[in-house]
């Protein structure tokens, strides 16, 4: 998978490259930092993903886009500015994402996790698409597909991992387990909770402007910490 940068800001084209480098297998094919540039080398050769900032010199970014949509082969579009409203017209050309500047991480992180996957399934590569960790039981290794994780939650130093009808002990914390799931899936809604989005059958507002979250097929209530509030709106379009 191949992607080309184009950003006329050098920290932000270099904080960018660091995430792809370091959080995907996408290969760096080129930077660019005027937009006549960029046209030139697209009709010459196939890339799979732009990172496209829509203020660069020459040719903006939503013209770029505009001429890319009429590819027979169109490679993926991720807009990145520092203009939110510049976000209708992005999707008007079905950008596959848009990322404000300044970046936040786990932002990011999410968007090259559902590039990768997004690819993988478009080009036929099932395999890359089954999300399985390992969980412990008995001193038995039991692999698990992460989709039937409801939530985690904090012992001491280790992380209990449930699922509809098991429950599983991990000797990691609940911040290192956090590390191996799929953020686009797992949100850390508390200190000491991790829980399944997808998995969410009701949001009830509690004390101190805070929820307890109900999910689907099991009793038990999660809670979304205070300090969690914010990042929970904004993940749930509350």
């Amino acid at each position: 998978m191949k992607c080309i940068i184009v950003e006329d800001e050098f920290l932000a084209r270099e904080e960018l490259k660091y995430f792809i480098k370091n959080f995907s297998n996408i290969e760096i094919a080129g930077e660019f930092e005027d937009g006549i540039d960029v046209l030139k080398f697209i009709q010459k050769n196939k890339v799979d993903v732009i990172f496209l900032d829509i203020n660069i010199r020459s040719v903006d970014g939503v013209v770029i886009a505009k001429n890319i949509s009429q590819f027979s082969e169109k490679p993926y579009i991720v807009f990145i500015t520092a203009y939110r409203e510049h976000a209708v017209e992005a999707f008007e050309i079905e950008a596959f994402d848009y990322i404000l500047k300044p970046y936040d991480e786990s932002r990011i992180r999410s968007m090259l996790k559902k590039l990768e996957l997004s690819y993988n399934a478009k080009n036929g590569n099932n395999h890359a698409i089954i999300n399985r960790i390992n969980l412990f039981k008995n001193d038995k290794i039991i692999v698990t597909n992460v989709d039937d994780i409801y939530y985690c939650e904090a012992k001491e130093r280790e992380t209990s991992v449930l699922t509809k009808d098991e429950e599983y002990l991990m000797k990691m914390s609940i911040s290192e387990f956090y590390d191996t799931l799929p953020k686009e899936m797992f949100f850390k809604c508390h200190r000491s909770y991790i829980v399944n989005i997808t998995k969410i059958k009701e949001i009830i507002p509690w004390f101190n402007n805070t929820y307890n979250l109900r999910l689907k097929d099991i009793p038990e209530e999660i809670p979304v910490s205070r300090s969690n509030v914010k990042k929970f709106k904004q993940l749930m379009n509350i």
